[in-house]
């Protein structure tokens, strides 16, 4: 059980450098372009602990483009801006393998 969060741990790391350089692109695109658009989304994962909601929350705010205006642990929600519209998922691409290396 214990090598399997660290498995799923190196596989977030991974997962989150990846995303932060494809963010870095987007964003540059975007910023260049001037297609920015803000918007703010209200996100409700499917995590159950406050340190895993934390961790997305900070792995949203470290990935370009995107920020983490609040966190309620109480409600397990996040409201999240983002320069350009997207979905959920492109959002938090990482939440299942913090779920599963958190939880």
């Amino acid at each position: 059980m214990f090598l399997t969060r660290i498995i799923y741990g190196i596989v977030y790391f991974v997962i989150l450098v990846v995303e932060i350089i494809k963010a870095v692109l987007s964003t540059s695109a975007c910023c260049l372009k001037g297609n920015v658009d803000p918007i703010v989304v209200k996100i409700k994962p499917d995590l159950e602990r406050p340190v895993s909601l934390a961790v997305l929350a900070n792995s949203i705010t470290l990935t370009p483009g995107t920020l983490t205006i609040e966190m309620n642990q109480d409600e397990g929600y996040l409201i999240v801006s983002a320069l350009t519209p997207r979905s959920t998922e492109d959002i938090i691409p990482f939440e299942p393998y913090i779920k599963k290396m958190l939880e």
